[in-house]
């Protein structure tokens, strides 16, 4: 080697080593100089917003990574707050712009607030997830009997509220909360022991109770999608480690494991530990009744303001805003702060375009009426200074069949004033006639089918694929997918109205009441409430004849005394099996049907019941699932039927 025209060959130790650091020394010389900086500064002087990323401490020293984005336009501006386990970063991703226009999109319920109305938008993720330190528990409970720590959402909102409204000096010191699903939870939690801040809740599709009929069951009926749900939250603080497939149809993926227990178990599911909490607690014991929100907030009342927004064709949380509705107005019938919204949409497209689910139009973009007519005239009367007036009625629901809004006193009243809802019955009749008011049928009448677990009855045509974006389209709106598919095989019960001369509405929960004997100890009971369209419509050739589904729902037989306490079916015996369907807001046209449809499986949506009465069926072995022999009673005074809640002129 040569430096400098010399040769090292031959040196002392010494001398070599001073070769060595000088050969060194020339490599460092002439290598090229890093084009990166140690530390990049984003130019974001044109932005017409500002974007500050914060991590707030809690009472416990857990801090919480928080994103703040500030028109700059903003003089004492509100604060919108929303609290997510979903990434508050990931909101904001998709687009990466100047305009906070074009950050804040349809991702955002809110965006017409924050964009033309000046809010300051807040998003943070809740402790354990994704940039926020500290442990995560699913739908983690109030402290008390369920959570032994001295924190909660309701805490963490609080202590978030007191560190914005004191370091966020472009506000006006006013903080409303919303959020759809997960983040609806977390909005109801907001008014447990709320921060003084705190003038505006909004929770839409909320999360209230699980196993009542949000999420994880349905008045005992597990439904398996939940699964996946656990493994995307719990499996890693990032919701990183994607769920698993071995089939297209997912008819097939859950049929060939069996049960869901077994799935569980499949994708590793012991080592996350909401699944623990859900199959050691299949009945609605103390674990699900003590975190139900409905009942918390029915006892405390709720003295914020607080609109609560509910999905007619709600896949995943039909049940809890209104349950929750229930309640407060039993407890307090003239909160004068309480709203409620019932729209035609499936979850969460409230922020989406709302002129149609599906084949099924509505008329006019349902969801903007909401975002501009109803939520942002809300926000702004409690949460801006100058306090604009409040032209709104204690319930705004949307009227499906005739496809028009209806400004309502309470829920369910069936119209502004001169109308009252009865209950009248609609009940099954031999031969698959339905017939209001009375039977008609003989004693002891009834129709049967098989159900067999091997071939449960499909919630939508096959093949089911929920992967990708076609998947999640399907997932949005199987709830109004056409029944005719469900109705052709021999394990459905169809009954059916002749063809209707005048419009019946219904506005409330239509009831089911089977009388039924099964020859298995135990089982499951689907009814669906349909709307039948006359075999050809002019303008719409594609709806002739077609079956939507106005309300339904299943209750696991063994839960047909009690919620909490199960017991076996005895084998052959009638029981009675009453429970309520999901709200509606409906009109039967002259020239539908009113149909009724009952079957024992909704697969895979909902778990198979093995038809054989096993203590835990999320641990059901492959010989427990059995054939059975369903029989419906439609005679006499055991005559099957469902109550429906028929709107008619006050007498």
């Amino acid at each position: 080697m040569s430096i400098n025209g010399r040769r090292c060959a031959g040196l002392l130790l010494a001398g070599a080593s001073f070769c060595v650091m000088s050969v060194n020394a020339a490599a460092s010389a002439d290598a090229l100089p890093s084009e990166t900086p140690a530390a990049f500064v984003p130019r974001e002087s044109s932005f017409d917003y500002v974007k500050r990323e914060v991590m707030i401490p809690m009472r416990d020293g857990v801090k919480l990574k928080t994103l703040i984005l500030i028109p700059k336009s903003a003089v004492r501006a509100p604060i919108l707050l929303t609290r997510t386990p979903y990434g508050a970063t990931d909101r904001i991703a998709k687009y990466s712009s100047a305009h906070l226009s074009a950050v804040i999109d349809s991702t955002d319920v809110a965006d017409d607030a924050v964009v033309n109305g000046g809010y300051i938008r807040v998003m943070q993720d809740v402790r354990g997830k994704h940039g926020s330190e500290g442990d995560y528990v699913m739908t983690r409970p109030l402290r008390g009997p369920l959570n032994s720590t001295p924190v909660d959402h309701s805490t963490d909102t609080y202590d978030t509220i007191d560190w914005l409204v004191k370091n966020i000096p472009e506000s006006n010191g006013k903080v409303g909360i919303l959020g759809i699903s997960y983040d609806g939870f977390t909005s109801l939690m907001a008014l447990v022991n709320p921060h003084p801040a705190l003038r505006a809740a909004v929770p839409i599709n909320a999360m209230v109770d699980g196993w009542r009929g949000d999420d994880w069951f349905h008045n005992g009926a597990f439904r398996q999608d939940s699964l996946s749900y656990f493994h995307g939250q719990e499996a890693t603080r990032n919701s990183d480690v994607p769920w698993w497939s071995d089939h297209y149809d997912d008819y097939e993926t859950w049929l060939s494991v069996g049960s869901a227990g077994e799935m569980a178990r499949l994708h590793g599911l012991e080592q996350v530990g909401f699944t623990a909490n859900v199959t050691s607690h299949p009945a609605y014991d103390a674990f699900w009744q003590d975190q139900a929100l409905d009942k918390i907030l029915a006892k405390q009342g709720v003295t914020v303001p607080t609109m609560l927004v509910h999905s007619l064709w709600d896949q995943e949380d039909i049940y809890g805003n209104i349950a929750l509705y229930k309640a407060l107005k039993a407890e307090r019938p003239d909160n004068p702060n309480l709203y409620l919204v019932i729209g035609p949409w499936f979850h969460h497209q409230q922020r989406l375009d709302g002129s149609a689910i599906g084949p099924i139009r509505f008329g006019s973009d349902t969801a903007e009426y909401f975002r501009l007519h109803l939520l942002r005239p809300f926000l702004d009367h409690f949460l801006k200074d100058d306090s604009p007036p409040l032209d709104l009625r204690p319930v705004t629901a949307f009227e499906t069949g005739t496809n028009r809004w209806l400004e309502l006193p309470t829920w369910p009243s069936g119209c502004a004033a001169g109308c009252a809802v009865d209950r009248q019955n609609l009940y099954l009749q031999s031969g698959g006639a339905l017939r209001l008011g009375s039977s008609n049928a003989p004693a002891g009448a009834f129709e049967s089918y098989v159900s067999d677990p091997a071939k449960p009855v499909p919630y939508m045509p096959r093949p089911i694929h929920i992967g990708g974006d076609e998947g999640e389209m399907s997932w949005q709106t199987w709830l109004v997918r056409d029944q005719r598919d469900a109705a052709a095989r021999p394990d459905v019960l169809s009954f059916s109205t002749p063809v209707l001369k005048d419009p019946v509405k219904i506005s409330g929960e239509p009831i089911a009441n089977l009388v039924a004997a099964t020859s298995g100890t135990d089982g499951d009971f689907v009814v669906k409430l349909i709307d039948v369209y006359p075999d050809e419509v002019g303008r719409e050739p594609q709806m002739g004849g077609y079956q939507l589904m106005i309300s339904a729902d299943i209750l696991r037989g063994r839960y047909r005394d009690s919620l909490s306490v199960p017991k076996a079916i005895p084998a052959d015996q009638k029981q009675v099996y009453r429970f309520a369907l999901p709200t509606a807001n409906h009109v039967f046209l002259p020239g539908h049907r009113i149909m009724v449809a009952v079957q024992s499986s909704w697969f895979p949506v909902y778990d198979r019941n093995p038809q054989t009465y096993i203590d835990n069926i999320f641990f059901a072995k492959p010989a427990d699932y059995k054939k059975a022999t369903i029989k419906i009673f439609d005679g006499g005074s055991n005559a099957s039927f469902v109550e429906l809640p028929v709107v008619s002129a006050r007498r």
